[in-house]
């Protein structure tokens, strides 16, 4: 299963294919030479399938057809207007 490295802005700072996620988070912490409290702080170790739908659930998606409600309602919005 592949594994990324994740820092607080959820930007991908490496990948590797791993067994486990505890091997991943045992070789980035080695890798990054800091012990598991100040590893935690700044990264995180998730499989790239679960960010991946985070990411998709969570970006905004453009709609294909902008609304524009203002001008669909601009003839009755103000009553005293000729």
């Amino acid at each position: 299963m592949k594994y990324v490295l994740i820092d607080n802005y959820d930007n991908i700072c490496g990948t590797i294919d791993s067994v486990t996620p505890g091997g991943a988070e045992h070789y980035f912490m080695r890798r990054k030479k800091m012990e598991k409290e100040d590893f935690d702080k700044i990264w995180t170790v998730v499989s790239y399938s679960y960010y991946k739908e985070q990411v998709e659930a969570f970006t905004r998606k453009p709609s294909s057809e902008q609304i524009e409600w203002w001008k669909e309602e601009e003839g009755y919005l103000d009553l005293d207007k000729p």
